[in-house]
């Protein structure tokens, strides 16, 4: 099977092309593939003729996206409509990637793909579940693969900054305790994405996060007693810490739609951790 990715270049671009080698896949990223660019991104799919097409390409910086609106929807939104909209007229499978900040972070319980999102209060889920919409129109033949608290080998991510911080010039770090999500490795959502691409009758909406959850805090006190890293870490709510985006309390999502298509569940959390850090940093 042939499949292309957009967004090549990227974190999760990146673990799909070192973990999907029994697929023959074709990573594009900028310049040779601009998904603003309507033709162009039509011409890239009609010349590789791929299988698949996962659409990783965004603009993920969630206060940028704040300051920057315009170029927020017309990565997110405008973007992915012309994704959508080439691998439908090339009869290509469409899998595309999202987020958890398309709901807006407020419910007591998990989200599941059920749950009818608005965008949320920030720009990124806002642009980011006008792209959701733009698939769902433009190209029936499609999976939506909602993501969060991502992590993969080179970054960035939390992980990332958590140990490049532990350095031992600082002693104590302060990590937010109020906002709470499920913590996820690009290599786990590497693999089910393989399940996915397995099965061309799927096609919906599914929550591919890590199992469990954690808040930054126990997130960040897990990653330093996982790699024996004495730092002290001190609990702060939201406030304390503002952003120019407002962050989620809420970032949890139930991956109902995994159980109900019979696929393989993610992984715990602490495990893929776990596995992660041994792969990234004691090689």
């Amino acid at each position: 099977m042939k499949v292309l990715l957009t967004g090549g270049k990227g974190m999760l671009g990146r673990t799909l092309c070192a973990e999907l080698g029994d697929f023959e896949m074709i990573p594009t990223d900028l310049p040779e593939a601009d998904i603003t660019d309507e033709r162009g991104i039509d011409a890239v799919i009609r010349k590789y003729a791929p299988d698949a097409v996962i659409h990783c390409a965004a603009m993920t910086a969630v206060d940028k996206c704040e300051t920057e609106r315009d170029l927020a929807y017309r990565l997110n939104a405008f973007g992915t409509a012309n994704v959508a909209s080439a691998c439908n007229r090339n009869g290509v499978r469409l899998i595309a990637i999202s987020t958890d900040y398309v709901f807006e972070g407020d419910s007591e319980r998990p989200y599941t793909e059920f749950d009818r999102p608005n965008g949320g209060n920030t720009v990124y889920g806002q642009s980011k579940f006008a792209g959701e919409e733009m698939v769902r129109r433009h190209c029936p033949n499609h999976v939506i693969a909602r993501i969060s608290w991502l992590y993969g080998a080179g970054g960035p991510s939390f992980v990332h900054t958590m140990i490049r911080l532990a350095d031992g010039t600082r002693p104590e770090l302060k990590v937010v305790s109020d906002q709470f999500g499920n913590p996820t490795s690009t290599l786990a959502v590497a693999r089910e994405l393989r399940e996915v691409l397995k099965r061309p009758e799927l096609v919906g909406t599914y929550h591919m996060t890590c199992e469990g959850e954690a808040s930054w805090y126990e997130f960040a006190l897990e990653i330093f007693h996982r790699m024996g890293i004495s730092q002290k870490v001190l609990p702060c709510t939201t406030v304390e810490f503002p952003r120019p985006a407002p962050r989620p309390a809420n970032s949890r999502l139930e991956k109902m739609m995994l159980r109900l298509s019979g696929l393989p569940p993610m992984p715990d959390w602490k495990d893929a951790l776990g596995e992660f850090l041994v792969k990234e940093f004691r090689k």
